[in-house]
């Protein structure tokens, strides 16, 4: 069952009700940096949550979370945040980017639709959800999870945004979980946008080591971007579950930095210079033949990891949109 067809709601709120997303396809960064507005066209789609009828009352509009899921789509973990956030006053978006694309996981293969498209979707998301009576457009932060922190994250960068938004148009903030950070743009300006990142140095699926030379490179750049990494912990250590290893997972976090020249072009990391036609196909088959690829990798929460994160998912939101 897709998504959009669940009926969830939460404690302190409303029922979930679904915002339909006018997004698109892209085959790479270079489709949205330099052909916007010649994209494929589709629609994906999210629940919104609202705080309770009070709460609207005392508030006005409220600031809005969009969660952004990471590999295996909308998790209990993802639905768990997002009540949490509505209960202490946020609005809350939970996007879906695989429903519509017919895909149930990337956890094998990342490469059934492109990290490109999957920060796209939550550039069309802020369109959206910017427009909503009920929703202050200047207080929208967006936070992922995995393969969905790498899609904030480039979702803030401004050679990407730009194209799609409008110049400094968009996320006021943004918290990354765990991101992967193997796409990264050579100008790496985030403007104003305030972005954490929280990851585990226990982490099997992405490198501590590249999230924070990408971390220092918006530093370096006059952005504001920070990292607190947690002893011990795994990916995923925010989902309150045991330890588990995921057979199925195809992984590479030792592979090399790929970067993206100005026009969105990747650069080989064998060769100088873009080249507007590579994909992320293209560079997942390089890091696999130069032996950086493996299978199997572990997910999950010792004790006390899961209420970690919440309270410092609570503090980072109340600081930058409270």
């Amino acid at each position: 069952m897709r998504f959009r067809d669940s009926e969830i709601v939460f404690t302190h709120g409303g029922k979930g009700q679904n915002l339909d997303i006018p997004s698109a396809n892209p085959l790479n960064y270079f489709d949205v940096v330099s052909n916007a507005t010649g994209l494929p066209k589709l629609t994906v789609d999210g629940k919104l949550f609202l705080p309770s009828t009070d709460a609207r009352q005392r508030s006005g509009k409220f600031p809005l979370v969009m969660v952004v899921p990471g590999s295996l789509g909308v998790a209990p973990s993802h639905l768990a945040h997002a009540e949490t956030l509505v209960g202490d006053g946020f609005a809350a978006f939970v996007l879906d980017s695989f429903g519509a694309r017919d895909v149930t996981s990337t956890v094998a293969n990342q490469t059934q639709f492109s990290f490109a498209a999957s920060a796209y979707d939550v550039l069309a998301a802020w369109k959206v959800l910017a427009q909503h009576p009920q929703i202050d457009a200047g207080r929208i932060g967006a936070q992922g999870h995995s393969r969905g922190g790498s899609a904030v994250m480039t979702a803030a960068t401004r050679r990407f945004a730009d194209p799609v938004l409008g110049e400094g148009a968009g996320l006021k903030a943004v918290l990354a979980a765990y991101p992967w950070s193997g796409h990264q743009f050579l100008d790496p300006r985030v403007g104003e946008t305030d972005i954490r990142v929280v990851m585990g140095d226990a982490d099997e699926w992405c490198s501590p080591m590249q999230v924070q030379g990408h971390c220092q490179a918006i530093r370096l750049a006059g952005g504001h971007a920070a990292m607190r990494l947690i002893g011990g912990a795994h990916h995923s250590f925010d989902r309150g579950t045991e330890i588990a290893d995921v057979a199925e997972a195809s992984v590479s976090p030792a592979a090399p930095t790929v970067y993206l020249a100005d026009d969105g072009a990747f650069i080989h990391p064998l060769r100088d210079g873009g080249d507007r036609a590579l994909t992320d196909r293209d560079l997942m088959v390089y890091a696999l033949k130069a032996g950086y690829g493996r299978k199997g990798a572990k997910i999950g929460s010792h004790a006390g990891e899961a209420e970690l994160f919440r309270d410092d998912m609570l503090a980072f939101w109340q600081r930058t949109l409270g």
